[in-house]
């Protein structure tokens, strides 16, 4: 990685001084326990009952498709909570 200029960010550990850039990784580590969140819990995706890889991965596929719709929806028609599936839970 380092010869490719790529250098990896990782946090510090709690005994030790703060890294320099360890600032840029609250953000994304908070875009990513949100999207795990929602995913887990609006899209039941631990109770996905695939069989196989391709059936885990048609499931998974279905659910993001269908939360992607309903925030699409939810912005087009001005709703006030875009990422919200309680109305089409039926």
């Amino acid at each position: 990685l380092t010869e490719r200029g790529i250098r990896l960010l990782r946090p510090s550990y709690r005994n030790r001084t703060p890294r320099p850039d360890e600032h840029l990784l609250k953000p994304v580590r908070q875009l990513i326990e949100s999207v795990n969140d929602t995913l887990k819990g609006q899209l039941d995706l631990e109770l996905h009952g695939g069989r196989t890889i391709e059936g885990v991965g048609a499931r998974i596929a279905q659910r993001l498709l269908a939360m992607t719709a309903a925030i699409w929806h939810n912005r087009a028609t001005g709703q006030p909570v875009t990422r919200s599936l309680i109305a089409y839970d039926h």
